[in-house]
């Protein structure tokens, strides 16, 4: 028996925005006389809309009312409405989400997009979307080789390392073609501030013959040093989009190439040769740029999608299955940016009363009810659920039990902490699902006996 699930994804970018409308197959893989093990165990695509440039008032406004036209409008010609659909992910990515207005675009499309379609930025869940999308997770897993994919787009490149299937490390930097953009006579209109100190251009200059390519050269410099294959510090300092490591190439088990993947607008022109003012921006110049780099000298791929990986992320890998036993009395979904707050493994060691008082301080002067996240015990007894049942309901106060752990014990916590609080109090308590400070947590309605959640990291860089 299976269930089917309507997602959307939504990817505004630096320079296009897509839209793709994917249903979702979750199947029960435990046997007939075992505790229900729900799976999304199938992903097609439904509909997929053409690629748009982004729309923006300026250089520092996203035209919200024309992006929600933009989702109106395909969603007439995908044949869907808002309420059909079940899940999915509205993603805000590079250069975009610096807009100065992107928060106030991404509540609108949340609204717009349907009851459980998300808004979400930030840059790692954008490179393990586009890795997902692009075919590389899949890839790493079929073939066993180690890949370093590499999202390049109109703003930001974001980075994935991939062993055996899994994603071990993320990174972003601010490479990518849409930087430096030029009219049909290739006179700059734009140059992004993160160039400064890169190049000498400037809007309203005609670039002598060499610099544009001189500065994708630099860029690329900087992609060649996440990947390991050069030394140049100070450019990866600069070139980082947040406070992170560089990824690095880490060396395959038993000496085995690391195979480099590529996927994003500029991916596009790595092999093809467009001509350099083709898109108005730096991208073909960047990708072959590239093409000509250490990047390209071992083993690389083109991912199975490019332009349209990180859309593809989003509405086919956006959405996971919690455990099957949760536990659930007067909650109302979809529940919708519940902020995290993480309790550690020394924490959850606090005597009760600490452990209560500690809750309370963490949860004191949020605006929203927040989900506590803990990793939880491996074969509890009951007299250890009972205490940390206790722990948590004297640290809520007046806030709902939203309770979210990593092992399987969230039926007997859940049920333990249900009868601590007034029977009119929504408590909800979920299993299998890892959540870290910081990021925010949607809750659909029930798959059979689990729940659809999407985990989502709302960074907006100022």
């Amino acid at each position: 028996m299976s269930d089917k699930l309507r997602s959307v994804g939504l990817d505004v970018g630096t320079t296009t925005t897509q839209l793709i409308v994917s249903e979702l197959e979750v199947r029960n893989l435990a046997g007939a006389f075992a505790v229900p093990e729900m799976a999304i165990t199938g992903r097609k695509i439904l509909y997929q809309s053409p690629v748009r440039f982004t729309p923006l008032l300026d250089e520092s406004h996203v035209d919200g009312k024309a992006l929600r036209e933009i989702v109106a409008a395909e969603y007439r010609a995908a044949g869907i409405r808002r309420e059909t659909v079940d899940t999915g992910a509205v993603i805000v990515t590079g250069e975009t989400s610096r807009k100065e207005n992107a928060r106030s675009v991404l509540e609108n499309l949340s609204e717009l997009a349907g009851d459980f379609v998300v808004a979400t930025a930030g840059p790692e869940l954008e490179s393990i979307l586009a890795a997902k999308g692009a075919g590389a997770v899949e890839y790493s897993l079929e073939s066993g080789k180690t890949v370093l994919h590499m999202d390049i787009g109109g703003g930001t490149s974001n980075l994935a390392l991939i062993r055996e299937g899994k994603i071990l490390a993320t990174g972003c930097l601010n490479v990518g073609g849409r930087l430096l953009k030029f009219d049909p006579s290739g006179t700059i209109t734009y140059v992004s501030p993160v160039l400064e100190g890169l190049c000498s251009l400037k809007a309203g200059d005609r670039p002598a013959p060499g610099e544009t390519a001189a500065l994708a050269r630099t860029l690329t410099r900087a992609l060649e040093a996440a990947a390991g294959l050069r030394e140049d510090p100070a450019l990866l300092e600069k070139l980082w989009t947040r406070e992170a490591g560089s990824v690095g190439l880490s060396p395959a088990p038993g000496g085995e190439e690391t195979v480099i993947s590529f996927s994003g607008g500029v991916a596009d022109c790595i092999e093809s040769s467009p001509e350099p003012l083709a898109f108005g921006d730096l991208g073909p110049v960047l990708g072959q740029a590239i093409r000509e780099s250490l990047l390209c000298r071992g083993a690389y791929r083109l991912g199975t999608q490019t332009i349209r990986a990180t859309v593809i992320g989003a509405g086919c890998h956006s959405a996971q299955l919690s455990g099957s036993t949760v536990f659930c009395r007067n909650v109302s979904f979809p529940l919708k940016n519940l902020p995290v707050v993480r309790l550690s493994d020394e924490d959850l060691a606090l005597p009760t009363g600490e452990l209560s008082r500690r809750i309370r301080d963490r949860l004191a002067g949020q605006d929203t009810a927040p989900v506590l996240s803990m990793a939880g015990f491996p074969a509890p007894g009951y007299p250890r659920v009972v205490a940390l049942a206790e722990a948590i309901a004297g640290g809520l106060g007046e806030n709902p039990a939203l309770i979210a752990v990593e092992r399987d014990m969230a039926k007997a916590l859940g049920q333990a902490v249900a009868l601590r609080l007034p029977p009119e109090r929504p408590c909800l308590c979920i299993d299998r699902v890892r959540l870290e400070e910081g990021s925010y947590l949607d809750v659909a309605s029930p798959v059979g006996p689990a729940l659809p959640v999407v985990v989502k990291t709302l960074i907006l860089a100022g």
